[in-house]
């Protein structure tokens, strides 16, 4: 079997990034200050506090991977490891293992800011990037292509590609009875960031995954790929996998899936 990989990434505005691109020496402002001119900017021009994805700076990537008669659950390198670690440890993963990727909206998000950030920081990912040059494998379904399933952008493709049909991560694990996102969102990361919580980003972003890997399932019912009794056994082994980990972000989910 092809393992598995759901993945999920958190930023925060990139401030180094934006002093740059408009001439601004870093060190002239404090970072509070310097956020709040990048947010107001932003706000001014868009309406939105919403970075553009090359100028959103990565924090932490994680993962569930599905391999073999194992899952695990995880976020990428250490809590101090460097933006440009963190990338290419993710796309060292999928050299390794060459995996059916599964996201929530990575085609529109996540991975447009990991091909940007990886750029910056001059990160290698060859299997990642193959059109089927070196793989004709690749050249018919790569994880570059939006109709291709190497990538499955679960989000879009349930939406049938149709931006007003998306729905939110957190709503349809709620529906099909999973936790859906505990304790944090999106527009809490910078102020934790900004806090010295990034353990707490970290936790945030693997329960993410970990819905997501949830509703994935549910989906591959529901095409028929998994019998009723595969999935009862696919659920009780994230339930156990869950349950491993006495740590209290975990507790929390087990708490609230029903």
């Amino acid at each position: 079997m092809q393992p598995t990989l759901v993945f999920d990434i958190e930023t925060i505005p990139d401030l180094a990034g934006f002093a740059a691109v408009n001439g601004i020496a870093e060190t002239a402002l404090p970072q509070a200050e310097l956020a709040e001119m990048a947010l107001l900017a932003r706000r001014q021009k868009t309406g939105s506090d919403f970075m553009p994805h090359h100028l959103h700076r990565i924090v932490a990537i994680s993962c569930v991977l599905r391999s073999g008669d194992q899952l695990k659950v995880w976020s990428l390198g250490e809590p101090g490891c460097s933006e440009a670690e963190l990338i290419q440890r993710f796309y060292d993963g999928i050299e390794r293992y060459t995996p059916q990727l599964v996201s929530w909206n990575g085609g529109g998000f996540d991975l447009p800011v990991l091909h940007y950030r990886s750029l910056i920081h001059g990160v290698t990912a060859a299997r990642y990037w193959d059109w089927g040059d070196d793989d004709k494998e690749f050249k018919w379904n790569n994880y570059l292509s939006r109709y291709h399933t190497r990538h499955l952008d679960l989000m879009d493709v349930l939406a049938m590609y149709q931006p007003r049909a998306n729905a939110p991560l957190d709503d349809m694990a709620k529906l099909c009875g999973f936790p859906g996102k505990l304790g944090m969102d999106g527009s809490k990361v910078l102020e934790a960031f900004q806090a010295g919580q990034i353990d707490a980003i970290r936790n945030y972003c693997e329960t993410d995954v970990m819905n997501t890997w949830l509703v994935y399932l549910r989906f591959q019912k529901m095409r028929g790929t998994l019998t009723d009794a595969a999935y009862a056994a696919e659920i009780e082994l994230a339930r156990s996998t869950v349950a491993s980990h006495p740590v209290p972000h975990w507790q929390e989910f087990l708490a609230a899936w029903k």
